[in-house]
């Protein structure tokens, strides 16, 4: 079976990142993904299990999130509740074994694909916890004193929004590669694949609209991909005409639904004010 990321139909991926993806799998190693939110990380996950025919399993994690939840939790509430109540079930501990995600990826009869979604979220310890066990595929149960060991290394993918530094140790065992924001050539694939036969004046309006609202200084969040697909999905709804979003009519303020592509109130305020400040000039 094809080991090897080419993109797909639904995934437009850059010549750089199907290297980095193939270079992950060639070295046996976790692949670490950053990149702004919205520019498809948790989405690239899939999009290799697709192509390559393999089980995917998701592992999200939480600001409360634990490194030993990915392996297994023992359920000892549940236990003592079903000794009180005099379930036979008590006398076998592995009835309140719960399995992890990991757990679940070693299990698989094929090679999975494991992805391990927003590691930064988690407390600094959290990576480093994890390291024993995406080094030698194996882990132990200590309640019921069995080895757990991997049939088949998986194609773990690691995805972090940079919210906290990761830990050295972490970063040597992981290959990395950083999703640049798409330039507008590879925004214009991304949407015609999202939305086929667009027309072409409204995606080159869309589009320039677009970056010129994540290249207005001093915002507090640019605009993502993801916004820009849920901003042009609204103006196909509305059947909103092209012209209506040229930068260069003096009527206009700030982008037609914008709270598709603005999400707090200070960036549109500050919006709002370099606009007028321009018409001023003007």
């Amino acid at each position: 079976m094809n080991e090897r990321f080419t993109g797909t139909e639904q995934y437009i991926a850059t010549d750089d990142l199907m290297m980095a993806v193939n270079a992950a799998i060639t070295l046996a190693r976790p692949l670490l993904i950053k990149g702004e939110p919205g520019t498809g990380k948790t989405q690239l996950a899939q999009e290799i299990a697709r192509s390559l025919g393999r089980p995917l399993y998701e592992w999200h994690i939480k600001s409360t999130s634990k490194a030993q939840q990915g392996l297994y939790e023992y359920d000892a509430v549940s236990r003592l509740r079903d000794s009180q109540l005099g379930d036979a079930r008590v006398h076998d501990i592995k009835n309140y074994i719960l399995k992890g995600r990991l757990w679940e990826a070693f299990e698989s009869d094929v090679r999975p694909v494991l992805l391990i979604d927003e590691i930064d979220k988690a407390d600094i310890e959290f990576p480093n916890d994890l390291l024993r066990e995406l080094d030698r595929m194996e882990f132990y149960v200590y309640e019921t004193r069995e080895l757990v060991k991997a049939r088949h290394r998986p194609i773990i993918l690691i995805t972090s929004n940079n919210e906290k530094e990761l830990p050295d140790a972490f970063l040597r065992r992981c290959f990395f590669h950083y999703i640049r924001f798409p330039d507008p050539g590879t925004m214009r694939a991304i949407v015609e694949v999202h939305f086929p036969g667009l027309k072409q004046e409204l995606l080159a309006e869309a589009l320039a609209a677009f970056f010129e609202v994540r290249a207005t200084p001093g915002l507090k969040k640019k605009p993502s991909t993801s916004e820009l697909l849920d901003w042009i999905k609204l103006l196909l709804a509305e059947d909103i005409d092209p012209a209506a979003l040229r930068s260069g009519d003096p009527k206009k303020t700030i982008p037609i639904l914008h709270g598709a592509l603005l999400k707090n109130e200070q960036d549109v305020h500050l919006f709002e004010q370099l606009v007028f400040l321009n018409r001023r000039v003007r």
